[in-house]
């Protein structure tokens, strides 16, 4: 039993001594344009920015082609616009796109049981209603309004998250129209 143990302790580390000779570094470093640069060699780093460069071990198997273009401005090959973190005009569109259509549904749907609440309101004043009547439309006021607190608290989560989403771009140098 303990031949066998040994024997796959054995092979596992000749399986993962040749993928760890085969790693590579590669640096990573942001510049004064905000452009994420790629080397891979400390060399062909600018001395400016050695004191923040972010080393990364790639196996050659894994290594990547092309790097991720990462600049908040226009990239000089006419590439599409990029935030800091490389991600572009469609990221940002995607993700505040929910959070601005539930606010839009919200919005909507409030001031429909605001309209619904009125109407209820309107129906009482000015007239006798026996107590049975009464009640049911009390009952019918306090239902509308618990259903508008549901659309209050939807209208301010979705702005709460679209005030987040936007400091996040803002963060990220992102142009903020995309969020338009």
């Amino acid at each position: 039993m303990m031949k066998i143990v040994k024997m796959a302790i054995l092979i596992l580390l000749l399986l993962v001594l040749p993928s760890i000779s085969h790693a590579a570094d590669i640096y990573k470093w942001v510049d004064k344009d905000g452009t994420v640069n790629f080397a891979d060699d400390l060399n062909k780093v600018p001395p400016e920015y050695r004191d923040q460069v972010k080393t990364e071990k790639v196996i050659e198997s894994e290594k990547i082609q092309s790097p991720t273009p990462g600049p908040a401005s226009v990239q000089k090959t006419g590439e599409e616009k990029r935030d800091a973190h490389g991600r572009g005009e469609q990221y940002w569109r995607e993700t505040v796109r929910p959070w601005k259509q539930q606010l839009k549904q919200a919005q909507e749907d409030y001031k429909n049981t605001n309209y619904k609440i009125e109407d209820a309101l309107e129906m009482v004043k000015g007239r006798f209603l026996s107590k049975t009547q009464y009640n049911f439309k009390r009952q019918e006021v306090e239902r509308l309004m618990e259903e508008r607190g549901v659309y209050e608290a939807r209208i301010k989560e979705a702005n709460a998250m679209l005030a987040k989403i936007r400091k996040e771009a803002e963060e990220a140098r992102a142009d903020l129209a995309w969020l338009e």
